[in-house]
């Protein structure tokens, strides 16, 4: 297993090489000068230029972008352009806030998902099926940011129960967890239901079921145990998603987390932080992904064969 982790971890280089040079490639051609949002728009030729040419901007595409991949391998990602810290002490400051927020979605759709998806496989064909399948629907279908607007307008500004946004004690967290929760939570109700169909319809369900055997046993202990697999997966990618896609519900309640800090990053073309943030989200998403690998061997213990 060792060595299956060493390889994965050596495989993440090129991934993160690929998109370092995608996102420095979008960041140098979009329009914009960040000398001249750093000094102001009213700012003389003569010192944005040499502004520029202080921080490099006037050389070559590859040689901006190998400057970077140097520095980046020394632990320098440099320096934000607006605000003169370096990006990667900005990030860590920001990234429990966005984890915190990743943890509670992933667990409210855990918690709403999974038994969901249970009694809709169950119960197939009922009204319990029909009702969770088009909740999976409705949840897909949303956008985020719609759904987090009319949770702002329901709890916010009608009920006054909780504040529309920012961080202000834990009350400021339901809302945010609640909008990433949901669109999760279908994704893995209709996962759940899929592979519980699947498990339940095999020849060793129907030998427990002729034992004898409890029907919660059966469910909660043989089918459910068997049908671990592809649930664990979207799991894993659904809090891997959440930790690297959480920009728009950031956004909608100005939570300070790494997406908003991307989006405003973006906004002022501060490209050593946007660039710092897409690497560190890719690294802690693949991590997630390596990790949801590993726990396939707890779940089937045959998987520990296949880690050579």
């Amino acid at each position: 297993m060792y060595k299956y982790v060493l390889k994965r971890l050596i495989l993440l280089i090129p991934v993160l090489l690929g998109v370092s040079l995608l996102v420095f490639a979008i960041m140098y051609l979009t329009p914009g000068d960040p000398a001249q949002l750093i000094l102001g728009e009213n700012a003389p030729k003569a010192a944005v230029e040499a502004l520029r040419e202080k921080m490099g901007l006037n050389d070559s595409f590859f040689i901006q972008y190998f400057r970077f991949i140097k520095n980046a391998i020394m632990g320098d990602f440099g320096r934000s352009y607006t605000t003169g810290r370096e990006v990667f002490k900005e990030i860590f400051s920001r990234f429990p806030n966005t984890l915190v927020l990743a943890v509670l979605g992933v667990l409210i759709s855990i918690i709403i998902g999974i038994p969901i998806g249970i009694i809709s496989a169950t119960k197939q064909y009922s009204f319990l099926d029909s009702f969770s399948m088009v909740f999976a629907l409705l949840g897909v279908s949303m956008p985020v940011f719609w759904l987090g607007l009319m949770l702002i307008l329901t709890f916010s500004v009608k009920l006054r129960l909780l504040p529309s946004g920012g961080f202000d004690g834990l009350s400021s967290i339901i809302l945010p967890a609640i909008t990433l929760g949901v669109g999760s939570a279908a994704i893995i109700t209709r996962m759940t239901r899929s592979s519980m169909l699947e498990v339940i319809r095999q020849d060793y369900i129907r030998t427990a079921r002729a034992k004898g055997v409890a029907e919660k046993v059966v469910i909660y202990k043989h089918a459910l145990k068997n049908a671990l697999i592809p649930i664990i997966t979207v799991v894993g990618l659904q809090f891997g998603n959440l930790l690297g896609g959480a920009v728009l519900t950031e956004s909608v309640y100005s939570w300070p987390g790494v997406g908003r800090l991307m989006v405003e990053a973006i906004r002022q073309k501060d490209t050593p932080t946007v660039l710092a943030a897409v690497i560190f989200l890719a690294t802690a998403f693949s991590v997630v992904n390596l990790f949801v690998d590993l726990l396939y061997a707890f779940a089937d213990p045959r998987i520990k064969s296949q880690y050579k």
